[in-house]
């Protein structure tokens, strides 16, 4: 498991009924050249939500934009239909990408913000921010425990409608969005492909529901903030200024992730950014820290980890073997594992290992997104963890809870299936065209650059970078390691706020932080939108 779970692709079932009569119906690959696999599709209906004492009556609009490939322009089907070559390096593919969409009533769209979100994956729907974090409902689930049906689904007293319209899109393929034609998988899957999606997606909703004057945002979670960096360059392009962007659990350079490092000798920025994590993690099993409030132990690893931890894993093989144990008496007081284990793995943890080992001597396994949750040790014998407590634990019922939800409530959805994730991260076109590069680069992705650009054209857009302390698979110290070498001017830099969590990937999972959260979240949307300056 990497940023979700994982599941396979469907197109969308014809024959709906009448109440669902807009569904997209994607036609066979035979489809010629002009003809359109889907059409664009919108059901309506109101409600309310409490913030804050404050009741607010909202439009909900779920439907369908139809996007497509890079190079798509409005006359290449005309352009088809004379010449069957015309248009031969764009591929003949279209994606109908499924919104929900939340409208206060009687607000000025010129002077209320917009906020659009995201989840990542990639091949993630966004179920989770709007079931779990900011839609006016929410699902309960269990704190650090398993749970079961029947699940409840309840008015979500924190929904960020108080600050902000939102509109939650899923990505090509996942959740209501499909994906049809020839190529569809090369067209869609990839860096540079998500973020054109997303960018099109944002484009031409603001011209459909008149939110060109709006203050614009953008939250993108986990591979999610991948996509946020890309798009704030790419909607420039596109002439949209973005006021804000908002990102949880980031990773926007994927050099720093702790994904298998020791298949890349000599690249140890994984191991010195991960370490934080893996203290917070020992801390909160009381393996490590002991008596120590748990930030200030957090500072202290952090210094370790960039200057003394990080010099001697440079050395390599020339770190003499005092050396080399007065390190791993180290580690071992931060992170509770046995100096003789730390020895054995080259003073280098994957972070799947640290899962695995910590509480081996209980038969289990830490989290992932959360290491805070455990589970039964799938593979007693096994090098690393092959299973996520956290997401078999609170799955099932996001998953629940967003099918009820839109069929019973939205009106949406009758006879397709809600695809909870696709199963694209292995076969993921990682290949990003920075900002200044002539092509595609060979390498892991960083759209570092794209962002740098971006703020540097729109010195305004500021940023708010959150996490949790107890997220390996995007820890937090790489996110803030990463952001603080992002080529911009000091007075840019100023535009850039952190704010951390006692919690894991998906901080809203904690009612008390999901509150801190819609707070913080809140406040940072009033302050830039720009309205009474």
């Amino acid at each position: 498991m990497k940023f979700v779970t994982a599941a396979t692709l469907a197109l969308a079932l014809a024959g709906c009924a009448a109440a669902q009569s807009k569904e997209p119906r994607p036609a066979s690959e035979a489809t010629p050249a002009d003809q359109p696999y889907f059409t664009p599709t919108e059901v309506r209906s109101s409600g309310s939500v409490t913030v804050g004492g404050t009741a607010i009556p909202y439009q909900a609009i779920a439907g369908t934009l139809v996007v497509h490939p890079k190079g798509w322009t409005d006359t290449l089907p005309a352009e088809r239909r004379r010449d069957k070559d015309a248009g031969g390096d764009v591929p003949a593919s279209e994606a109908s990408m499924f919104y929900t969409a939340y409208f206060k009533d009687g607000a000025s769209a010129e002077n209320r913000p917009i906020t659009f979100l995201f989840n990542g994956g990639p091949g993630s729907p966004t179920l989770w921010l709007h079931m779990g974090a900011f839609g006016p409902m929410r699902v309960e689930t269990p704190d650090l425990v398993h749970g079961s049906a029947p699940y409840r689904t309840i008015p979500n007293a924190y929904s960020l409608l108080d600050a902000s319209d939102l509109v939650f899109v899923d990505a090509p393929g996942t959740g209501f969005s499909r994906v049809a034609g020839k190529d569809k998988e090369k067209a869609w899957y990839g860096v540079d492909q998500d973020i054109h999606a997303f960018t099109v997606f944002v484009r031409d909703f603001l011209s459909k529901y008149g939110r060109w004057k709006s203050p614009k945002y953008i939250f993108g979670e986990s591979y999610g903030t991948m996509r946020a960096a890309g798009m704030t360059l790419a909607l420039q392009r596109q002439d949209i200024d973005l006021n804000g962007v908002i990102l949880l659990s980031d990773i926007l350079n994927w050099d720093l992730l702790p994904d298998d490092p020791q298949a890349n000798p000599g690249v140890d920025l994984p191991y010195v950014v991960a370490l934080p994590t893996y203290a917070a993690t020992a801390w909160y099993h009381k393996r490590a820290g002991a008596g120590r409030e748990l930030e200030p132990f957090l500072r202290e690893v952090e210094t370790f980890a960039t200057s003394d931890y990080a010099l001697a894993l440079m050395k390599g093989n020339s770190l003499p073997d005092a050396e080399r144990e007065a390190i791993a008496a180290r580690l071992h007081a931060y992170t509770g594992l046995p100096v003789a284990y730390l020895l054995r793995t080259n003073l280098r943890i994957e972070y799947g290992a640290l899962q695995k080992e910590l509480l081996a001597d209980k038969g289990l396994t830490t989290g992932t997104l959360d290491t805070r949750f455990t589970g039964i040790t799938l593979d007693p014998l096994s090098k690393v963890a092959s299973n996520d407590p956290q997401g078999a634990a609170i799955g099932a019922a996001y998953t629940a809870a967003f099918n009820d939800y839109a069929r019973g409530t939205l009106g949406y959805g009758a006879g397709q299936h809600y695809e909870g994730a696709l199963d694209v991260y292995e076969s993921w076109d990682y290949r990003h065209q920075p900002p200044g590069a002539g092509r595609a680069l060979i390498a892991l992705p960083n759209v570092l650059p794209d962002l740098a650009v971006a703020m540097k054209q729109n010195p305004k857009m500021k940023l708010l970078v959150t996490g949790g302390y107890f997220d390996v698979s995007t820890p937090y110290y790489a996110g803030r390691f990463e952001l603080q070498h992002l080529p911009v001017p000091k007075e840019l830099q100023a535009n850039i706020a952190y704010q951390y969590y006692p919690a894991g990937h998906m901080i809203y999972v904690n009612v008390p932080l999901l509150a801190e959260m819609h707070r913080d979240v809140g406040d940072f949307i009033r302050r830039t939108d720009g309205i009474g300056d």
